[in-house]
């Protein structure tokens, strides 16, 4: 079966194509089908169904290209999942306006249908829950969106925390002062600030009190009004430190909880106070709750890969204790 997409411009099909032919030949392997650039127009050939499927995301690629975006190894794969599940016409959704300019001018986007409902909520409600695997974006598109909004005077302070689940233990063994010892639990939360600000405008930030990057316990008996406050992984917080955490919010305030749980660090006696959180608020008004899944995952394919793998290990090893 033979199937033509006409092309309008050049540019398209050079964007469609990649610099080497990458991107198409990642279709063709993954659908089994041969595409060729004849007369303006790609044709794809292979079986009926297979064609058809590839056809879908080519025109799906097609959308994005017409709308100004670059076309990587990254858009392809999620472009062809999209094909396969049958939701290629929601490809669209991916252009939506951008939600914050890097330090070095790159526009930070959604990038997966999961990613835009994410920031959606963040913007519609007062509190937001993220949760999925590694590499989802959950933590960066959240400190995108805070900066967006103190840059826009929204907001007078943005305030990053997560718990130091060793802090009974291991923080002892790091040399230098309390601050010192905790900045490794809080390194992700710097990189992604210093990728939206400049380290010169971070510092300038974190030193009028604008920007603050602290564990967890120092925001006991605080309450945060005019703020965007993040806590980040938020699977290794207790029941006890999650509501003191949600009670901290103040007037005019915005809150992002992020967090995996399937990468709880508590001891196996303690309740995860995420996955609490998760079942005690999501009928309340004002809080959107978001589950992000390996198809958002941003990172290298072999993250997404890897993610399914242990995934599938995990539902078929508890299938068959329930046998």
């Amino acid at each position: 079966m033979e199937q033509r997409i006409e092309i309008e411009r050049l540019e398209q099909a050079v964007n469609i194509f990649g610099s080497f032919d990458e991107n198409i030949r990642l279709i063709e392997a993954e659908f089994g089908v041969v595409v060729t650039n004849r007369d303006g127009e790609l044709r794809v050939n292979g079986e009926a169904e297979a064609t058809m499927l590839a056809a879908k995301a080519i025109n799906a690629l097609l959308t994005l290209s017409s709308r100004g975006e670059n076309i990587g190894e990254q858009t392809v794969r999620y472009v062809i999942g999209l094909a396969r599940s049958g939701q290629e016409d929601r490809v669209g959704e991916l252009t939506q306006d951008v939600i914050c300019i890097t330090a070095k001018g790159r526009p930070v986007k959604a990038k997966t249908i999961g990613q835009k409902r994410y920031v959606d909520s963040i913007l519609k409600n007062t509190v937001t829950i993220g949760v999925g695997p590694a590499g989802t974006g959950k933590t960066y598109l959240a400190v995108a969106a805070a900066v967006a909004a103190f840059r826009d005077k929204k907001i007078n302070r943005i305030i990053l925390t997560r718990p130091a689940v060793e802090a009974g233990e291991r923080l002892g063994f790091l040399p230098g002062d309390l601050q010192s010892k905790v900045d490794p639990y809080l390194r992700p939360l710097y990189d992604a600030l210093f990728d939206m600000l400049g380290a010169e405008t971070y510092q300038k930030y974190l030193e009028r009190g604008n920007i603050e990057v602290a564990p967890l316990a120092y925001m006991r008996g605080r309450t945060l009004d005019d703020s965007f406050i993040i806590l980040d992984e938020a699977q290794n917080t207790s029941r006890e430190q999650m509501k003191m955490f949600l009670t901290r919010m103040g007037f005019n305030s915005k809150v992002v909880i992020t967090g995996d749980v399937t990468q709880i660090d508590l001891p196996a006696d303690k309740t995860s106070g995420l996955k609490e959180a998760i079942r005690v608020l999501k009928n309340v008004e004002g809080i959107g709750i978001c589950e992000l899944t390996d198809q958002d995952v941003v990172r290298h394919v072999m993250v997404q890969r890897i993610i399914k793998a242990y995934d599938d290990y995990y539902n078929n090893n508890s299938r068959g204790k329930r046998k």
